[in-house]
């Protein structure tokens, strides 16, 4: 049985997954993202040892979705966003499978999202799409032809890293990202920028509810992200014609108040080729990340 790890920016989830996708046992954990590349690994490592230990389980592979960017020969992290301390040159796979002792695959999480979605979830059967996902940051992935493309240098579909999208400073160091309209911490800055007081502590969950409740600068605020994924979805539809974008991560969850922005933005400025676009919520939730790293793991390793 392989199992599924995803090292978000908040939380570690892992998954044990039989190869039809279904999920036999599950653990989560908080991410120390601001402790280190040690520190992340020792959480997802325990997060493991308590999935195992809920039945008579043989892991027979790793597979990882993680931030940033993935060396594909020795799964170690190439880039990160700076809400990860020390991830930058972590050798992941390799202190994963000395800990473990079974094969190790390390994924972008993106990556692993979209494949997971195009297997089991809301792209089955669609040859071409786009992932998004919209968490503490924001990233982007590829299927082309019914495969994971991931490009020449491993970026294909990075979408939350093309400019266009405002004058904002992103997490990555340039501006004007998709990632400074549409990720959590966006829509945090975003709300507390335009004055509002607040004794609590804020997050992307607590703004969409303000949202609901009839809050114009929250509403606001998510119309802002809904048009930049819009925007985002007609940008790749226009440049490699892929017309199904799956959108997941946690800001998803107000898919209520994004999907309103999405359509308007799309129907304002549509694609060049006038096909429909479809822009869908994922189908797999917040396990979709490790359920697809599990399962590139179990391809490679069967």
């Amino acid at each position: 049985m392989a199992a599924g790890i995803d090292i978000g920016g908040t939380t570690t989830s892992v998954v044990l997954v039989e190869p039809d996708g279904t999920v036999a046992a599950e653990a989560t954990t908080r991410t120390p993202a601001r402790s280190g590349g040690t520190a992340m690994c020792g959480a997802a490592l325990r997060a493991v040892e308590q999935a195992l230990g809920t039945g008579p389980f043989q892991l027979t592979a790793v597979g990882v979705g993680a931030a940033g960017v993935i060396d594909p020969v020795d799964g170690s992290i190439i880039a990160a966003s700076d809400s990860f301390h020390d991830w930058e040159g972590y050798p992941l796979a390799s202190d994963l499978r000395m800990a473990l002792h079974v094969p190790v695959v390390v994924e972008n999480d993106v990556n692993a999202f979209v494949e997971s979605e195009h297997r089991f979830g809301a792209a089955h059967g669609l040859d071409d799409v786009l992932g998004i996902m919209l968490g503490t940051g924001v990233g982007g992935a590829l299927v082309l032809g019914g495969e994971l493309h991931t490009g020449p240098h491993g970026a294909a579909g990075e979408i939350g890293h093309v400019p266009g999208f405002g004058d904002r400073p992103c997490t990555c160091g340039r501006t004007g990202h998709l990632e400074t309209l549409a990720s959590g911490r966006a829509i945090v800055s975003r709300y507390r920028e335009r004055g509002v007081a607040t004794g609590a502590p804020l997050s992307a969950t607590a703004i969409a509810a303000r949202a609901r409740a009839g809050d114009p600068i929250a509403a606001a605020v998510f119309e802002e992200a809904g048009r930049g994924v819009g925007r985002a979805a007609v940008m790749v539809a226009t440049l490699v014609d892929v017309t199904s974008v799956v959108v997941g991560g946690g800001v998803a969850r107000a898919w209520d108040l994004l999907e309103p922005a999405i359509k308007a933005e799309i129907a304002a400025e549509p694609p060049v080729s006038d096909q429909p676009l479809s822009v869908m919520p994922s189908m797999l939730g917040e396990r979709a990340v490790a359920i697809g790293a599990a399962a590139r793991a179990a391809a490679v390793y069967p």
